[in-house]
């Protein structure tokens, strides 16, 4: 009877340590099937459409995604930011985008999605050149950019001037303000970038 028993505890233990070996062998033969539906890098690099995490972007800061092998910035900007970008109509070159690129939902002031005014998505480089302008976000001589200054990017390589919602100013040698790629939102705290409407 004991010998009967101990068989099949056993027996037991062999089926439980060959179901579990047996579940990570098919895990491992699973992982490259899947990942090979994944995006690749060459992929990415070509256009596909990648999503970007906001849900931790706090008024006042900006964050940089990768898409296409160009920077794209994401700033949300603060109250205080945007009423500025009223007052800068004056001092630009093209204030309401009519010769610049970017989705039509973004075509206003904000250069924005409609319910989502405060958050800018735009491509890191600089009109004239392709370079990459630095960030000079915070209004006044913060960064040596002169107390009358509202706050925006500055391209260092030739000094492109542009606002907080990369709207570039007059007498610049960048010719546009930077180009506002396509992107959706996913829900209130991601972004695809590349693509017009949500996948699915």
């Amino acid at each position: 009877m004991d010998k009967i028993q101990a068989d099949r505890g056993r027996r037991r233990l062999l089926i439980g340590v060959t179901s579990a070996i047996g579940g990570v062998g098919v895990g491992a033969l699973a992982t490259p099937f899947v990942l090979s539906m994944l995006p690749s890098a060459r992929a990415k690099a070509a256009g596909a459409p990648v999503e970007a995490d906001i849900s931790k972007l706090e008024p006042g800061m900006m964050v940089t995604q990768e898409w296409r092998g160009q920077p794209v910035w994401i700033i949300n900007r603060t109250p205080a930011m945007m009423a500025q970008l009223e007052k800068n109509a004056h001092l630009l070159s093209d204030p309401d985008s009519d010769r610049s690129e970017q989705p039509e939902p973004c075509k206003n002031v904000a250069r924005a999605m409609p319910g989502h005014d405060n958050i800018l998505v735009v491509l890191g480089i600089c009109t004239h050149l392709g370079c990459s302008p630095t960030e000079k976000l915070k209004a006044g001589n913060e960064g040596g950019m002169g107390s009358d200054w509202p706050g925006g990017f500055l391209c260092p390589c030739h000094g492109s001037k542009y606002d907080l919602s990369a709207r570039v100013f007059k007498n610049m040698p960048a010719p546009l303000n930077m180009r506002i790629p396509p992107y959706t939102y996913l829900d209130d705290q991601r972004l695809l970038i590349g693509a017009n409407k949500k996948r699915g």
